[in-house]
């Protein structure tokens, strides 16, 4: 045995560090669909300029990315894409969200939006700031 450290990024180990960390975690959670959830937002000819994407797992809505184009901010696009995207989850049956964000992009949307937070890392990376936030919905 030996232990190797490396800085390449190497896809093959972050995979096969990944499979053995889901086949562990399956073992051991409730049985539970993960449904991807997307809503976004395009122009007439289709070009995307929003969006919001996750998943939906058990009681829980998982945010993963939401963006808006910068010359669309403080439209209220941001706040319809999340709210159809809650309600989505509702109709998949989750009684909760999730979502974190770094200080630089969102963290008083999300509480404009009724997230609480539930812990944030602080000096992140260095000296910035990483929210996590939690909802009922």
């Amino acid at each position: 045995m030996k232990i190797r450290i490396t800085n390449d990024g190497n896809e093959q180990d972050i995979a096969d560090v990944f499979e053995m960390l889901k086949a562990y975690n399956l073992s051991k959670l409730e049985t539970s669909d993960v449904d991807p959830v997307g809503v976004y937002y395009d122009d007439e000819s289709g070009r995307k300029l929003a969006g919001l994407t996750g998943e939906t797992f058990g009681n829980w809505l998982c945010i993963k990315y939401l963006v808006v184009d910068e010359s669309l901010r403080g439209q209220g696009i941001g706040s319809k894409l999340l709210k159809a995207a809650e309600e989505e989850a509702k109709k998949r049956g989750c009684k909760y969200s999730f979502v974190d964000t770094f200080s630089f992009q969102a963290p008083a949307f999300y509480v404009k939006h009724g997230y609480k937070e539930v812990f944030a890392l602080k000096e992140y990376p260095i000296t910035g700031a990483r929210y996590y936030y939690t909802k009922e919905l």
